[in-house]
Parts: structure tokens; C-alpha cells; sequence
């Protein structure tokens, strides 16, 4: 089984049909295990209400999502013991604590980060934990 912590911008791709959405939705295969810090649920909640406000889903689409991702096989992790490690990500990078509380997830579990951020890869792009990040083409297939 391939091991692996997902992002919101991976998570949205689940849902909506945008670039990359193949990529992210091989990632729901059983043979993949999937974790994220439980930040993840919040910020996909906060794409929901932007995306209805905008009217581009109505609310009861975004009610189906966000429930359809809470049965997702998707292991969320507490954010205590992610945010030391997040906060150092975020001070040696400038990415936010946010992305951060991503990386410091895989750093932790030993287990890529599979993002589709080209903003936070490039963040990492020159830093020691740029090894804990995985682009989500260079998927293996």
C-alpha cells in the first residue's frame, strides 16, 4: 500500500473537474492510504461557502460535498503535534502555517505530500523539506 498526505488543493479536485482532477482521483484507489491534518476539512469547508457564495455550486451541492468528503477513506491527524514542526516549516519558507501544517504532517509520518500548489512547491522548491513534497503529476501510475 502507497502511503501518502494529501492537501485541499488535491482533496477539491475529488469534487470539482478542473485541471489535474484525474490525478487527484487516482489518489482515492484502496490500494493508496491517505492522511492530512484535520485543517484539511476546514479549509475545504471555506472552498465550499466561497464557491457557493460565487454561485457556482448551490448550497445543497456543497452540504453533499462536504459530507461525501467526511466518509472519504482520508485518516486526519490533530494539530498539536504538527504545529512546532509547522511553525519552523513556515518561518525557514514563507509558506503560511497552513501549508505548513501540511508538510509537517509528511515530514512526521514519513509519507509524501501529494499537492497540486504550484505557489507551495515552489515555497519548498530549495528547502531541505522539499524531499517531502510530490507534485501531483510525478505521481507514480
Amino acid at each position: 500500500m502507497s502511503l501518502y498526505v494529501v492537501d485541499a488543493s488535491v482533496a477539491a479536485k475529488w469534487f470539482f473537474d478542473e485541471v489535474y482532477t484525474a490525478q487527484a482521483r487516482r489518489l482515492l484507489d484502496p490500494s493508496h492510504g491517505l492522511s492530512a491534518p484535520e485543517f484539511l476539512l476546514v479549509e475545504v469547508d471555506s472552498l465550499l461557502c466561497k464557491r457557493a457564495a460565487r454561485e457556482e455550486i448551490t448550497a445543497d451541492e456543497a452540504r453533499r460535498i462536504r459530507k461525501a468528503l467526511r466518509r472519504m477513506p482520508l485518516r486526519t491527524h490533530a494539530l498539536p503535534p504538527l504545529q512546532d514542526l509547522a511553525f519552523e516549516v513556515a518561518l525557514r519558507t514563507t509558506c503560511s502555517i497552513y501549508d505548513a501544517l501540511y508538510v509537517a504532517l509528511a515530514a512526521l509520518t514519513r509519507q509524501p505530500l501529494v499537492t497540486a500548489d504550484r505557489r507551495l512547491l515552489g515555497k519548498l522548491a530549495t528547502s531541505l523539506f522539499a524531499r517531502h513534497v510530490l507534485w501531483i503529476e510525478d505521481l507514480p501510475v
